[in-house]
């Protein structure tokens, strides 16, 4: 397991996170304003191995159809590590995750958000 608390950083911000769920094939850490959440889950079958870490924001902002009026908003970022069981060592999918997110700038993210694929 993860230590207590996480720690994930948006512009320069540390956002500490409680461990406030401990199963056997997840974890939940949310901050105590609950702005912000990390689950880490895994899924395990005779052929594949599932790994998720997902970063969850919410924030409340004007409702954009009913003046005078706040709404609940939610985004969620994932990275999905889909395996199988045998043919790949840690360290080349290490590696691989690596090149994913060193790939992932700000200028390549702009572009993802703005729809370019």
């Amino acid at each position: 397991m993860f230590t207590d608390p996480q720690t994930v950083t948006v512009n320069a911000v540390a956002q500490t996170l409680a461990a406030i769920s401990r199963e056997t094939m997840k974890s939940l850490y949310r901050e105590d304003v609950a702005e912000y959440e990390l689950v880490i889950s895994h899924q395990e079958n005779s052929k594949r191995n599932r790994r998720v870490v997902r970063v969850n924001r919410t924030l409340v902002s004007a409702d954009p159809f009913i003046p005078a009026q706040n709404v609940e908003n939610t985004v969620s970022y994932y990275l999905v590590i889909d395996a199988p069981i045998a043919g790949f060592t840690m360290t080349q999918m290490k590696d691989d995750v690596l090149g994913l997110t060193g790939w992932l700038t700000s200028a390549n993210i702009l572009k993802v958000l703005g729809g370019e694929s």
